[in-house]
């Protein structure tokens, strides 16, 4: 069971990912975000999107005002923010498998498990997993919010000439 959720980000990290996404078109003339814009931009809950904000406010991502004049807005240039930050940030902190805890012992495994005093398994996931991060770390948000223009046009219902749009 625990294999299979080996490269499967959990809905926190992706909503966060989404929003800095959504903070990321904005542009200045915008003003700053308010979380049911971003929620109706992606049709996602109010509610989880609240804790998702709070958090990449606290991991000095985003600002976030309260208030008349208050809302959300990115803090960093996207080109400073790499993705495998963001996920290290968001994600749990379980290992793939029990027996790749730091404080997992050479031989620690499941109970039952009859390869562990000379499993390699554990080697080639945690190297998969190493992997995977480093992949995230040669990408930044600047990357994923290539075109641009189109990600405004979906997300935020703004044509390239700046007039409201109606997207289906």
């Amino acid at each position: 069971m625990h294999l299979l959720k080996i490269m499967q980000l959990s809905l926190f990290s992706d909503y966060a990912l989404r929003a800095l996404i959504y903070l990321a078109v904005r542009e200045e003339e915008d003003g700053p975000a308010e979380i049911s814009g971003l929620a109706e931009a992606y049709g996602i809950s109010r509610n989880h999107l609240v804790k998702v904000i709070h958090r990449l406010g606290q991991l000095g991502f985003i600002e976030t005002r309260r208030g008349r004049s208050g809302g959300i807005r990115l803090i960093l240039d996207p080109a400073e923010i790499r993705l495998g930050e963001v996920v290290r940030a968001t994600e749990p902190r379980a290992p793939l498998l029990p027996c790749l805890s730091a404080s997992a012992k050479p031989a620690d495994g499941p109970p039952d498990c009859r390869i562990k005093p000379i499993c390699r398994l554990r080697g080639v996931l945690r190297d998969a997993n190493e992997a995977f991060y480093a992949s995230l770390d040669q990408k930044t948000l600047a990357d994923v919010i290539e075109p641009r223009t189109a990600l405004r046009a979906l997300l935020l219902g703004v044509s390239p000439a700046g007039k409201s749009i109606v997207v289906y």
